[in-house]
């Protein structure tokens, strides 16, 4: 089975837009649509509500053979913030859940969840909430971050787990490029990073770790706004495939898919001997 996660920041964007940034994210799409993956899964689509006519008419051109659910921020939080979508093959027909968590503040209205659940285990993925400038959100950050492991460990409790997505941290010092000047920097705080310690340690392993355990070098953002972040490799690695630790023995691939110049996030794929 292939799975891939993306974190896209705006699906209109991506789906809509005339800029080189949005040929070069649809140039992206069509290449995840090549790889034939099972479920892709989408993190920040910013849409208002619902994809509009325009949007699903796009997705189904670009990816035929898929159905597509989502979860869109609702007051009180803010519109077209964060959000969540998943593509997975016509043929599954998977119990689709958009969680709430007990996160505080509008965490839980930001559409930063959505479970897929199939007959032995679930498919979910996530948009981690960032701490923010000054780290103003890091108290509420690990609140979510106690909650998200709670609530993966409830579905653990049943039957195994699959988790991806943008985890907003970097764990170790060998997932970023300059580890000594981000200590206090959101993604790399002592706080976050112990947080992430807690929930593999809660019975989930990193799949690209696991396959890489000393391989350093290799991230999944670089910033936008840094025009040499990318050819530099001064990135982050805070995206993640995430499976309960017994199935990590089934893990065949984990990896970043390249996206040329583009910077931001590069999509992650997960190739696992499951069957759905």
């Amino acid at each position: 089975m292939k799975l891939i996660s993306w974190n896209i920041d705006s699906l209109n964007a991506a789906l809509t837009g005339t800029s080189t940034r949005a040929e070069e994210t649809r140039a992206l799409f069509h290449k995840i649509a090549d790889m034939n993956p099972d479920i892709i899964a989408f993190q920040e689509t910013k849409l208002r509500k619902d994809p509009t006519k325009k949007h699903k008419e796009v997705l189904t051109k670009i990816f035929p053979g898929y159905t597509a659910v989502w979860r869109s921020s609702v007051e009180p939080a803010r519109k077209s913030y964060a959000g969540t979508m998943y593509l997975y093959r016509d043929q599954y027909s998977p119990i689709v859940t958009r969680p709430e968590i007990g996160a505080p503040s509008t965490m839980d209205q930001e559409g930063r969840i959505i479970t897929l659940e199939f007959p032995h285990f679930f498919v979910t993925e996530v948009y981690t909430p960032n701490s923010g400038n000054g780290l103003k959100r890091l108290d509420d950050r690990q609140v979510w971050d106690d909650r998200y492991r709670e609530y993966l460990q409830r579905l653990a409790a049943d039957k195994p787990v699959l988790a991806s997505g943008d985890f907003n941290v970097a764990h170790q010092e060998i997932d970023l490029a300059h580890p000594a000047n981000n200590h206090h920097s959101a993604g790399f705080t002592d706080e976050e990073r112990e947080h992430f310690t807690k929930l593999l340690d809660a019975g989930f392993t990193d799949t690209f770790r696991y396959l890489n355990p000393d391989k350093a070098g290799v991230y999944s953002w670089f910033a936008q706004r840094v025009r040499t972040s990318k050819q530099n490799n001064s990135g982050w690695r805070i995206d993640y495939w995430l499976v309960s630790d017994q199935l990590a023995k089934k893990v065949k691939k984990s990896t970043m898919i390249d996206t040329g110049a583009r910077r931001d996030h590069l999509p992650i794929e997960l190739d696992i001997d499951l069957e759905i």
